[in-house]
């Protein structure tokens, strides 16, 4: 029998030939994401005590019913012996600063900065809060030197997370660390969409060689939780130089690897966590503002949608619809994106999979036509001018 080069029957119709190709990324997918769970690196369980100067920036805009929480947690820390953490309210609206002043009860080892001032020209909000947050804690004589983390208001630590990922980084020798957070979702929405923030990345990357890359496309990031040596930082240029990324984290990842640095991703899902929104219309606004950003250009978008389309779609699609090899092509296919799926959640939860995971696993089509549509919409709206976030506009 006749077959091309990818090894396609040449005989076969132009769907099979689809649906083919299709199950075949979803094979190549699975395989990388059981190499992931099986060897992607995760903060070290019993780390020894960090000694050196660790400071703590937290941007918060709008933040009131969060960050708390997060203060709770940071004041219970342990095997951190000299620690400082400077909340940045940004020009908040709802009494965030208030809450957070209340939140650290005295603590001499926290402070709030009330900030009033929008974004410079050229910058957007929370590359701006974050630099400001930086420049007050060097202001304050932190922050130049030792570590320097960056923590969202939405995250979540267990008591030995930040030492945890303090010890990761200079195991690491790495100039970034990225402790990736489970994402926690709870809303159908949230439950269809987060999942896939580990899994774009876990089927597609075996992390311990991106790890070792220099190269910038092979960089991994999460703006949630990033851990810094603090004298690299400022040499490249802190946030300030990604002042017009809405994806900071990624971009200063990629220009920290441009200069020669390594930056390294690891699984923090046993010790950190993040619920980054509340419900349909948070999760709509939040990809809203930066997945125009994603894929380069509406070529690049209709490009690797399209892909994941033929990965994601049409196996489901044949299984459901079609005949004859056409459907057990397309059950090969589903059940390996199916499988590679519930190997991603394990693999950011850092335990056993719960219930709820198989169904939602079964139905990722559903996710995938989801971050579709929301990546329409968010090139839909920056064309036209109505990107904000958080009552800022990004057009």
């Amino acid at each position: 029998m006749s077959r091309c080069s990818i090894g396609l029957d040449v005989s076969a119709t132009p769907i099979e030939r689809v649906v083919r190709i299709g199950s075949l990324i979803s094979i190549a997918g699975l395989v990388t994401t059981v190499i992931n769970l099986c060897r992607a690196p995760r903060l070290p369980t019993d780390p020894s005590p960090t000694t050196e100067p660790v400071t703590v920036c937290i941007p918060a805009r709008d933040e009131r019913n969060r960050l708390p929480n997060l203060l709770a947690d940071l004041r219970r820390q342990r095997g951190v012996e000299d620690l400082f953490v400077l909340v940045y309210d940004d020009a908040s609206t709802d009494g965030t600063a208030a809450a957070a002043e209340e939140a650290c009860a005295g603590d001499p080892r926290l402070a709030v900065k009330r900030g009033t001032e929008e974004p410079p020209d050229g910058w957007v909000g929370k590359p701006a809060a974050c630099h400001r947050a930086g420049e007050h804690a060097a202001g304050s004589g932190r922050g130049r030197s030792g570590i320097l983390v960056f923590l969202d208001a939405d995250v979540r630590l267990d008591p030995d997370a930040l030492n945890a990922a303090c010890s990761a980084l200079r195991e690491s020798g790495a100039a970034l660390l990225c402790p990736w957070p489970f994402q926690e979702a709870r809303s159908i929405t949230e439950i269809l969409v987060q999942p896939l923030l580990a899994w774009t990345w876990a089927a597609t990357l075996p992390i311990r060689a991106a790890n070792r890359s220099r190269r910038p496309s092979t960089a991994v990031a999460c703006g949630q939780f990033l851990v810094f040596d603090s004298v690299e930082y400022r040499q490249v240029g802190g946030h300030r130089a990604v002042a017009g990324s809405l994806t900071e984290d990624l971009d200063l990842a990629r220009l920290l690897r441009r200069r020669g640095r390594r930056t390294e991703v690891a699984l923090a899902g046993r010790s950190a966590s993040c619920r980054m929104y509340v419900d349909a219309a948070a999760l709509r606004g939040g990809y809203d503002r930066w997945l125009w950003t994603a894929f380069g250009s509406r070529i690049g978008a209709t490009a690797v949608l399209g892909a994941a389309a033929v990965a994601y779609v049409a196996p489901p699609v044949a299984l459901a619809v079609g005949r004859g090899r056409v459907r057990r092509w397309g059950a090969v296919g589903y059940l390996a994106a199916t499988a590679s799926r519930l190997c991603a959640r394990a693999l950011e939860r850092g335990g056993p999979l719960t219930v709820t995971d198989v169904p939602v696993a079964c139905a990722y089509p559903l996710s995938i036509a989801a971050v579709t549509t929301l990546a329409v919409s968010s090139h839909r709206n920056h064309r036209r001018g109505r990107t904000q976030w958080k009552g800022r506009s990004l057009s």
